[in-house]
């Protein structure tokens, strides 16, 4: 079975850190489009940030110089790196993979994780 599996979530204060891991299963990524997106309470999904299969990066502008995407190939994991935390990026994070031309919220063939809760307290 094919899956996604997001860890790391939690609570912290502003100006703090959390490290996202999203460990892989059933199916070896590397290939793909990986990447991480969150969605806060009445807002619609957004995505974060991307990695591609030659290591490409891309984030959005709200995150960008704080936040840090990776991925370990040999452990099929992807990591979502996140410093200098503010309320504003308190939301559920989903980890997804699939491929790279489609690879948006609305994209064909996503593969999501069930996410992992983060919240940031001011």
């Amino acid at each position: 079975q094919v899956q996604l599996v997001e860890s790391g979530g939690g609570s912290v204060q502003a100006g703090g850190s959390l490290r996202l891991s999203c460990a892989a299963s059933g199916y070896t990524y590397s290939s793909y489009c990986m990447g991480w997106f969150r969605q806060a309470p009445g807002k619609e999904r957004e995505g974060v940030a991307t990695i591609d299969s030659e290591g490409s990066t891309s984030y959005a502008d709200s995150v960008k110089g704080r936040f840090t995407i990776s991925k370990d190939n040999a452990k099929n994991t992807l990591y979502l790196q996140m410093n200098s935390l503010k309320p504003a990026d308190s939301a559920m994070y989903y980890c997804a993979a699939g491929p790279c031309p489609t690879f948006r919220v609305d994209g064909k063939d996503i593969l999501w994780g069930q996410g992992t809760q983060v919240t940031v307290s001011s």
